[in-house]
């Protein structure tokens, strides 16, 4: 367990690290540093996947494509999915939303709650809707202070719930659905690096990317592997209390890169950490119940 409890850490600090990366990888802008990410990520996790033998799962997925439009079409609908939201993350640090979009990691949690009410019929538990009782006090603020949600908060907080969604509906929750996404996005990266003002020249007119370009593309593939392998060897109550680790480093991040809260929006985000400790402190119960003897 200790050693699911690191890698999982270590993910979430892969994360956070990467995210505050893309600020030295000027003069790259955020769709060029996306591109890169991608051409640099899927030969990693393809090596990977076939030295762990989880290639299975892209096969299985490939033989039940034949005759069935709709699936790949729902293949299509879903990279495009979690395209965008890759993008922003590479986006936002350079372009002054790295606040929004940790705001949205921390809502994250809780509208995956409110999907599987809605979407599933899953009932709330009485710590859930406290939960959802302090997140709403939050957003109402939020709404008062500025008229709405920031988009890049609302694309992260809503964006990757439908997303989920989409791949139960595909019977594509594994890796080898999330393999399919990420090659599906390879032709979009190439055209993102090539059709920029530099497009591959970049690397040979400052001569720093050759370097800062491969470890971006090594973080990004051990943060990867890093979640993959302690979602594997971690309680999955555990595993979800470890993932509220992220977006506390990522707000540090935001601060770190020179953005601020400012005094109406911490009445947005006070009861909405507090919404999450809410949260932390009912998986820790279940964590506590479920290692009992």
């Amino acid at each position: 367990m200790s050693k699911g409890i690191a890698l999982s850490v270590l993910a979430s600090v892969l994360f956070a690290v990467m995210y505050f990366y893309t600020s030295l990888l000027s003069p790259l802008s955020g769709v060029e540093i996306f591109g890169w990410r991608m051409l640099l990520t899927v030969p990693c996790m393809t090596v990977f996947m076939l030295a762990s033998g989880e290639w299975k799962h892209v096969i299985a997925l490939v033989k039940r494509l034949p005759g069935k439009p709709a699936l790949a079409l729902g293949l299509l609908l879903s990279s495009a999915l979690l395209g965008v939201q890759l993008w922003l993350f590479m986006w936002a640090p350079l372009n002054g939303h790295s606040l929004d979009v940790s705001l949205g990691y921390f809502l994250l949690p809780l509208t995956m709650v409110l999907t599987g009410r809605l979407v599933y019929g899953e009932q709330l538990s009485y710590l859930q809707k406290i939960a959802v009782f302090f997140a709403t006090l939050g957003g109402v603020n939020e709404v008062y202070q500025v008229g709405s949600f920031s988009w890049a908060t609302l694309l992260v907080a809503i964006g990757y719930p439908i997303y989920f969604v989409l791949r139960r509906r595909l019977a594509a929750v594994n890796l080898g659905g999330l393999w399919f996404d990420m090659t599906l996005m390879l032709p979009v990266a190439l055209w993102f690096v090539q059709s920029s003002e530099q497009g591959f020249g970049v690397v040979g007119q400052h001569p720093w990317l050759y370097v800062l370009i491969p470890v971006l593309g090594l973080i990004s593939a051990s943060a990867l592997v890093s979640y993959i392998i302690a979602s594997r060897l971690l309680a999955f109550s555990l595993f979800g209390l470890l993932s509220y680790v992220e977006p506390v480093l990522l707000l540090g991040v935001a601060l770190l890169l020179g953005e601020s809260i400012g005094p109406g929006e911490w009445l947005t985000y006070i009861p909405i950490w507090l919404a999450v400790l809410v949260l932390v402190f009912e998986g820790f119960k279940h964590l506590v119940r479920h290692l009992r003897p």
